[in-house]
């Protein structure tokens, strides 16, 4: 009873909190389980309705009433746009949607932060619950208790409305069959933009009422938003009561859990997101028994395209022609080894060039923006070469980046500050770390990996912040010595040593990678991720090559990290946060899932609009970069590589292509439930 007692009001807040998470997460899981979309913006539904409500709140029931009705029209205006703003990506898949409504997020925090100010805002309750109650002998807020009723009753009506309704069977036949919809008489594309407008309604809602609880300010939606999924993984996209309970769960980890286990606490939701995403994996079927987990319909053999790449490559050295037998494509015609070759390197030439003369035409704040896009551009080519060529998409490759540079932050405080040995202990570390999370990343696909990766981000954000021994906690860390170019020299100080010392680090890793993607062993990842199940039956260790992969590609991430923090001398958790996953992966979406080139030329512009851009603006950044993930998604569907391929005459991208045979026509994804 002394325990009851002493943990009963956090116990109770834990419900009344799991209940909000639970209204705002019924409508994410309702937009992504019917509609199909991975909604990274709902977070931001639910900020229009807190501010909102906390604006036209005044005390009174009829503030309440109308700050209830004006939040929860605005968020269902702006849940309708949505399914607009979505529509044109319904076959590109869920990367295309998460990147676009990561960019409305930002876009939309950007506007409400101008409209309402930056300051938290107070919220006026009617006077008849701001009170306190008296329960089992303790003091305790009677509009939380008022919540946690008004929830429920919420959560019995919207299961009724799905399952006794046949409003609620026109959405489930428009999750699982559309087509059988549509010959019914209904419009699927109407049911989609009813259920993206309630989603945005029960997260307005949600904000009004549960604003007084999570109030209106800098970082609620993105809490908001981190929390949410969480949930929705944790109670599946079947049952609301399912989502009910996980959010409960969580609700009660986020309060009663900081009081009980406060060490543990900032662990467990996202280890357990990532627990239960890997036991769904495991135990369904393995991912690829179709066709390929890059497509939804079955490419050519890998292996004999492997075989007919280095046959026409050495037909093409020995002059003699195609090989016997074999027509050569009139889409593809024969080009000349050395010609091809210098089409393949000419990009990475006038980029190099550019790059060795920037010192001389930029100030030096330029140059060091210049070196920190270079770290960064590191960090997108990894995420190429897990998103683009083993076909599993990445919002985690922070993570490995985290740990490469604490590594060199520390090794440079411990008195380790030659260049060389921080890079190399770094990438170590980084592949170390790789290797250990890599088994529960390998296994799944699609939205899947996103979601697993995400969970193992998170949880190294949580490290960074509670290891302050090692990474300073939210004050990150600075004042370690300088890095050294070579044994003998002395720390690099200038912007121009630091950003030649950056480029040469970076000419060598992109060098190295783009020797081993171009290699046998890179076209089998290639034909791993087009054809997965044909390279099983062939008797190819699938996991193995996506495992190697993931280690190599953690191992360059960092580098990467080691370089930023040798250019910007210090090193805090913002660096290496959930933001910079979402950059790093834009990045590759600008130039190309896989072109290595277009990730450095998209992480310069990146950085260029984030640092350089942004600063004849001030306070415009997120604004200014959500514009850019819009754009991106919207007119560079295959990235600047897509660009470059329908000019004629070179490849798309940096990825193999057999050089006498058109490359498949891409087969577009059907649009679809996709259960995480």
């Amino acid at each position: 009873m002394e325990l009851l007692d002493a943990h009963l009001i956090p116990a109770v807040d834990g419900v009344a909190f799991g209940l909000l998470l639970f209204v705002v997460a019924a409508g994410l899981s309702l937009a992504f389980g019917t509609a199909g979309v991975l909604n990274l913006s709902h977070g931001t539904l639910y900020a229009i309705g807190a501010y909102t409500g906390a604006e036209l709140s005044d005390g009174t029931w009829g503030g309440l009433a109308l700050g209830l009705a004006a939040g929860t029209a605005a968020a269902c205006v702006a849940g309708a746009g949505l399914s607009a703003a979505t529509a044109p990506l319904a076959r590109r898949g869920h990367l295309a949607q998460a990147l676009l409504t990561f960019g409305l997020a930002l876009i939309g925090g950007d506007l409400l932060i101008q409209f309402f100010g930056a300051d938290e805002l107070p919220v006026r309750v009617p006077e008849a619950l701001d009170s306190s109650v008296t329960l089992l002998g303790h003091r305790y807020p009677a509009y939380r208790l008022c919540f946690i009723v008004m929830a429920v009753l919420l959560a019995a009506f919207g299961t009724w409305v799905l399952t006794r309704t046949r409003m609620g069977a026109a959405v489930r036949a428009a999750a699982d069959d559309p087509q059988m919809l549509a010959a019914t008489g209904h419009s699927p594309r109407a049911v989609h933009t009813g259920v993206l407008a309630a989603a945005g309604a029960l997260a307005g809602a949600a904000g009004v009422l549960g604003a007084p609880i999570i109030g209106p300010g800098p970082g609620t939606s993105e809490n908001v938003l981190m929390l949410s999924l969480v949930v929705v993984v944790l109670g599946g996209l079947r049952s609301l009561w399912a989502t009910f309970f996980a959010a409960v769960a969580v609700g009660e980890v986020q309060t009663l859990g900081v009081s009980v286990a406060p060490e543990l606490a900032p662990y467990l939701l996202f280890a357990a997101m990532a627990a239960v995403l890997v036991l769904r994996s495991r135990f369904a079927e393995p991912a690829g028994a179709g066709a390929g987990h890059g497509s939804e319909a079955s490419g050519p053999d890998p292996v004999a395209r492997l075989r007919g790449l280095l046959a026409g490559r050495a037909a093409g050295r020995s002059a003699e022609g195609p090989l016997p037998g074999r027509k050569r494509s009139p889409v593809w015609p024969a080009r000349l080894p050395g010609r091809a070759a210098w089409w393949q390197a000419a990009p990475l030439l006038v980029l190099l060039v550019v790059l060795i003369s920037l010192p001389a035409l930029l100030d030096a704040y330029s140059i060091s923006l210049a070196g920190s896009a270079l770290a960064l551009g590191l960090l997108a080519v990894s995420v190429t070469i897990l998103t683009g060529y083993a076909g599993l998409p990445t919002l985690g490759q922070t993570a490995p980046f985290a740990v490469g540079a604490y590594a060199t932050a520390n090794l440079a405080d411990a008195g380790w500050t030659v260049g060389p040995v921080q890079l190399v202990l770094s990438a170590l570390a980084a592949a170390v770390f790789a290797a250990v999370v890599g088994p529960a990343v390998i296994r799944a696909r699609g939205t899947t990996v996103l979601m697993i990766t995400l969970a193992i981000g998170e949880l190294t954000g949580a490290v960074v912040n509670q290891l302050k021994s090692v990474t300073g906690g939210a004050d990150g860390l600075v004042g370690f010595p300088a890095t050294r170019a070579l044994w003998g020299g002395e720390g690099m100080l200038e912007e121009s040593e630091l950003y030649n010392y950056a480029l040469v680090v970076a000419v060598v890793a992109v060098a190295l990678t783009l020797l081993v993607l171009r290699s046998p062993a890179g076209k089998l990842l290639t034909g791993t991720r087009g054809a997965e199940a044909r390279m099983r039956a062939s008797g190819h260790p699938v996991g193995r090559y996506l495992l190697v992969a993931h280690i190599c590609a953690g191992a360059l991430a960092g580098v990467g990290g080691s370089l930023m923090v040798t250019v910007q001398q210090y090193l805090s958790p913002a660096d290496v946060g959930f933001e910079i996953a979402a950059f790093a992966l834009l990045a590759v979406v600008i130039g190309g899932t896989t072109s290595v080139i277009g990730a450095l030329l998209g992480a310069g512009l990146i950085v260029a609009t984030r640092d350089w851009v942004a600063g004849s603006w001030p306070g415009h950044g997120p604004l200014l970069l959500g514009v850019l993930f819009v754009a991106t998604v919207y007119v560079l569907p295959r990235g600047l590589a897509g660009l470059r391929g329908k000019s004629g005459g070179g490849p798309s991208s940096d990825a193999p292509r057999p050089p006498d045979r058109p490359p498949p026509a891409p087969t577009p994804s059907p649009a679809g439930k996709v259960s995480p």
